[in-house]
């Protein structure tokens, strides 16, 4: 099983990107889905998570009202809307599967990152 973040780039403050993760090996969808990200220097942070249902998603403060996760279950694939980016949103971000249904579960499989840098 792997999963593989795509999407990020160079955008200037204020812009928008749009992350994806998608599965490969076997579906994912009876599990919770989350995004982190990582600065140099830095541990990994918690940025959005969603449960199996897609109905139920958490986000850390910073980024609420900005980031938006969401998940499409026939294309094996969860996504992170980010809009109104800030320089301090610069980061690696990698998505995560949770080991049960979440929001809250532990989270116990990584994928690659992709590098987001927001120039101001």
């Amino acid at each position: 099983v792997q999963l593989q973040a795509s999407g990020g780039g160079l955008v200037q403050a204020g812009g928008s990107l749009r992350l994806s993760c998608s599965a490969s090996g076997r579906t994912f969808w009876i599990n919770g889905m989350g995004w982190f990200r990582q600065v140099p220097g830095k541990e990994r942070s918690f940025v959005a998570a969603i449960d199996s249902s897609g109905r139920s998603t958490r986000y850390v403060d910073s980024v609420k009202g900005r980031f938006t996760i969401s998940r499409e279950y026939d294309k094996n694939t969860v996504y992170l809307q980010m809009n109104s980016l800030k320089p301090e949103d610069t980061a690696v971000y990698y998505c995560a599967e949770m080991d049960g249904s979440g929001p809250n579960s532990p989270f116990n499989l990584w994928g690659q990152g992709t590098l987001v840098t927001v120039s101001s």
